[in-house]
């Protein structure tokens, strides 16, 4: 069986900040709100859609609403690939993953529809043998369960896995499925959030040595 990357989404194989940042800017703008900076909506990203409308409303003192919800959700899902483009790098070290015999899925808790548009929209979806996303599964990131529910619909093992991802629910959710970790450092998660990762990613182009041996490490008795 061949070895398993799991990979987070937003911050990890995509830059998507400047479309979530404009498309909450356009919310905010329908709702008479001051708006956002790209930090701002930087800091909201990681735990899903729904809880980055919690916190965007709760940052301008509104209480969350569902119909604003839906109508941020329809707006991003049609302009979620104007300005998103991978990072620099991803293209060459997925290629790099799959020569060395990697299957590759992606478990994010964006929703998977709105997921697999966007990789769809970067010529990145056929790359990936399973998209986890956030309404996929009854649970999702940090739950260990979300890491087992992708890996088994990727047809992978635990033994044989590593998660890739830039924020602590990546870690935990990782370390709860006793997968390790490697902290993307080019994301969007402070430096504080790589704790307790088994390797730190300064750049893709290292990914597929530090795999390698993470996996290695793993079989070693």
């Amino acid at each position: 069986m061949p070895p398993t990357a799991l990979f987070d989404l937003d911050g990890t194989l995509v830059d998507s900040a400047p479309d979530l940042h404009a498309a909450a800017d356009r919310m905010a703008a329908r709702l008479g709100l001051a708006p956002y900076r790209l930090d701002e909506i930087i800091g909201m990203i990681g735990d899903g859609v729904h809880v980055l409308i919690e916190r965007a409303l709760a940052a301008r003192g509104r209480p969350f609403d569902q119909d604003v919800y839906r109508g941020f959700l329809d707006d991003y899902a049609a302009n979620a690939a104007v300005e998103t483009r991978p990072f620099p790098g991803i293209p060459e070290a997925l290629d790099a993953l799959a020569a060395q015999g990697w299957c590759m899925a992606v478990c994010t808790n964006k929703h998977e529809y709105a997921a697999r548009l966007l990789l769809d929209a970067l010529g990145l979806l056929d790359r990936f043998a399973a998209i986890g996303g956030g309404d996929t599964f009854p649970v999702r990131k940090p739950d260990p369960g979300h890491l087992f529910a992708t890996l088994r619909a990727a047809s992978g093992d635990a033994a044989r896995a590593v998660m890739i991802g830039d924020h602590r629910n990546d870690i935990i959710g990782a370390a709860g499925a006793g997968i390790p970790c490697v902290f993307a450092a080019w994301g969007y998660g402070p430096a504080e959030m790589a704790q307790g990762a088994a390797a730190i990613a300064r750049t893709p182009a290292d990914l597929p040595a530090l795999l390698e041996g993470l996996i290695g490490a793993r079989a070693t008795p």
